[in-house]
């Protein structure tokens, strides 16, 4: 039986429905002339011998005969060999069903039916059923046309016109498609792989090429033979002669009555087109137009969207000495209106950064627009040296002024670089997460108030301020709800989702950033995102090895004496004896400046600073934004000397603006503690 299978080239195979798999014997494989390492197993690896056409004919015919209960069926079908010729196949299956009368199986054969038919067309063995035919072509024009009208930009335009279940049914076994663009034509899909034509990636619209054609006429141009392709377009014949093509069909895509690109469909063993076809082709040329027309203005405002709102934000991240600092937005992946998602780092006075992140309420030009004013109005109260209590109430104001209905939430953080202390102040946003040295993550609860616009509307402007110590090598990370908020699901989820990721993420702090805003890129959406990373460096943030902190009222002679005996007690302790008398002498002028020259009490606060030299660090703090100044002093005169013995017994020493007071500082070198006494 083999043999005599094998001298009529009739093979058989076995179809496990369940599985997919269908296993052909070496007869099977001649027929269909695939070696048996190219087959896989799936019917799906054959669709290379079948061409489009004959592949719809065959799949419709077994999947009637799986529907409608039949036990056999049978099909006449070309297989495109190896060269490139077209020979005809027969296949007969028996559909085995178990007692439910659920499909199985099929097992069958599949033969070599040249001698057969020889050139009879399949009309004279399977009369076609032209009603069917034609309701299976509307259908395609239809789900075609449904499909188009969801595609939002052009390669989603480009995919449904390569859908294996769009254009490809009605025939066409390749496809070129390209986009008018400053007088040439740009091509932006191709199809199978290995069918690009060399030079024809950009082409002039006045060169002979068959797209050129339908651009410069505004018709289509049907090509009925292969005959008719190589006598009108001789520089493109050559190029696929070998790939079988026996027609094809040019249509001009018009929008607005100019034309915006040109569809290329080729096809297989077809010749000629019938009015009808004709028809059906140009109401889809019309259709893919006007499709894409939308997906182009779409990507056209698209970016003009996202260069607005990378206007609004910074143009470049400043070094800040002491910090390494990442940075990120991702706008919405769904729509094409922009966002007021804003980050910002602004450089403050002595070794303090100030660290925003926010997020306007709105996804429109307007809420980009706020965000821009608010960024700008927030950095300016920042830069003036304002508390960070302070900035966030001044900042709400501004918003509850402007002539609109919008809020924002926002988080921002003022970080002391020499001694790590991070002062928090929180506006309705969401809580910074903390990732230690060791890479662990925590989020930090910070206590919060009503978010900008709304607070001052209600006249609740007294935000609440939260400290941390942030270590060398620790890392803050700010972000807006679009990068952990997914619809339908729990705010706080996604929160330790994040928290979770960036614990296992890499060290490098881009890396990190890029790792974190995969979740965005990954989920897409409707809402943009921002992300700001700030790690304190190891090496070039000083560390504090003390601190001590005083609060002196005007009136109040014991505080004074006890902040000299603290300042007294912590130089001897911190090892500065050597400069105890210098540094007790010019804490005491500066206390006593600010208790006379102010209305309000001072505080005092002394740190020890470990960098390239060891410092201990004064600080004087007062309510009064008037700025010491040095005078001469009269021959008599018994004040005039206090800054000149600052300036002359410290090593260094300024003045820092604290919004509505001032911080006069001084810095003594000191030696290390296995130096000292």
């Amino acid at each position: 039986m083999r043999l005599y299978g094998a001298a009529l080239r009739m093979g058989c195979f076995d179809w496990d429905l369940d599985t997919g798999v269908m296993c052909m014997d070496a007869t099977a494989h001649e027929v269909f002339d695939v070696r048996p390492d190219e087959y896989d197993g799936r019917p799906e690896t054959l669709a290379a011998r079948v061409p489009p056409v004959e592949a719809h004919r065959l799949d419709r015919i077994v999947a009637h005969a799986l529907k409608d209960g039949s036990e056999t069926y049978g099909a006449y079908f070309r297989v495109r060999c190896r060269g490139g010729t077209l020979r005809w196949t027969h296949t007969h299956g028996c559909i085995r069903r178990d007692d439910t009368g659920r499909p199985r199986r099929i097992v069958g054969i599949v033969r070599d039916a040249t001698r057969e038919l020889g050139d009879t067309p399949p009309a004279a063995r399977e009369p076609v059923d032209q009603d069917a035919e034609r309701r299976r072509t509307t259908s395609i024009v239809q789900g075609t046309t449904a499909a188009l009208a969801h595609a939002r930009t052009v390669r989603d335009v480009i995919d449904v016109l390569k859908d294996t279940h769009g254009l490809a049914h009605l025939g066409a076994s390749n496809l070129v498609m390209g986009l008018v663009e400053a007088g040439r034509i740009r091509l932006v899909a191709e199809g199978p792989a290995g069918s690009f034509v060399p030079g024809t990636r950009v082409t002039r619209i006045d060169e002979p090429y068959p797209m050129s054609e339908v651009v410069r006429t505004l018709a289509p141009r049907y090509i009925e033979s292969a005959e008719d392709f190589a006598r009108s377009y001789p520089l493109l014949w050559p190029h696929i002669a070998g790939l079988g093509i026996t027609s094809a069909a040019y249509l001009p895509l018009i929008a607005q009555a100019r034309p915006i690109g040109a569809l290329g469909l080729l096809y297989e063993a077809k010749t000629g087109f019938t009015v009808e076809e004709r028809n059906v082709l140009v109401a889809l040329g019309s259709s893919i137009a006007q499709s894409l027309q939308r997906a182009m203005f779409y990507e056209q405002e698209k970016d003009l969207a996202q260069g607005l709102q990378q206007a609004m934000l910074p143009r470049t991240i400043p070094g800040v000495p002491g910090a390494e600092i990442a940075v990120r937005y991702r706008s919405a992946a769904l729509g094409r209106d922009i966002g007021g998602d804003w980050y910002d780092v602004i450089p403050l006075s002595g070794s303090r950064v100030g660290a925003v992140i926010g997020d306007v309420q709105g996804h429109d030009t307007h809420a980009a627009a706020v965000m821009g004013q608010l960024r700008i109005v927030l950095r300016a109260y920042a830069a003036e040296g304002h508390m960070p209590a302070t900035v966030m109430a001044r900042a709400s104001g501004f918003l509850h002024e402007l002539d609109t209905d919008r809020f924002a939430t926002c988080l921002y953080a003022e970080v002391d670089l020499m001694t790590g202390v991070v002062q928090f102040v929180r506006a309705g946003h969401l809580d910074p997460v903390l990732q230690l040295s060791d890479g662990s993550c925590r989020r930090v609860p910070v206590d919060g108030g009503l978010p900008l616009g709304l607070s001052a509307e209600f006249g609740r402007l007294d935000y609440p301020v939260t400290t941390l110590e942030l270590d060398p090598g620790q890392t803050l990370l700010l972000c807006t709800d679009g990068l952990v908020e997914v619809p339908g699901a729990d705010l706080d989820d996604g929160m330790r989702a994040l928290t979770e990721l960036a614990a296992t993420g890499p060290r490098d702090l881009s890396e990190l950033a890029d790792r974190l805003c995969e979740i965005v890129d990954g989920r897409g959406g409707d809402d943009d995102a921002a992300l700001l990373l700030l790690r304190r460096r190891e090496i070039d943030a000083p560390r504090s090895g003390g601190r001590l902190q005083q609060h002196v009222a005007p009136s109040d002679p014991e505080a004074l004496a006890e902040a000299r005996h603290m300042i007294r007690a912590a130089v001897r302790a911190w090892g500065a004896g050597e400069r105890a008398d210098e540094i007790e002498l010019v804490a005491d002028e500066l206390i006593t400046n600010a208790l006379m020259h102010t209305d309000g009490a001072a505080v005092v606060t002394l740190r020890v600073l470990s960098g390239a030299d060891r410092r201990l660090r004064v600080d004087v703090e007062d309510s009064s934004s008037a700025l010491p100044r040095r005078r001469e002093a009269g021959e008599d005169g018994v004040s005039g000397r206090g800054l000149l013995l600052v300036d002359l017994l410290a090593d260094a020493w300024g003045v820092d603006a604290r919004g509505g007071g001032k911080c006069v500082w001084c810095e003594f070198v000191v030696p290390a503690r296995n130096e000292g006494v």
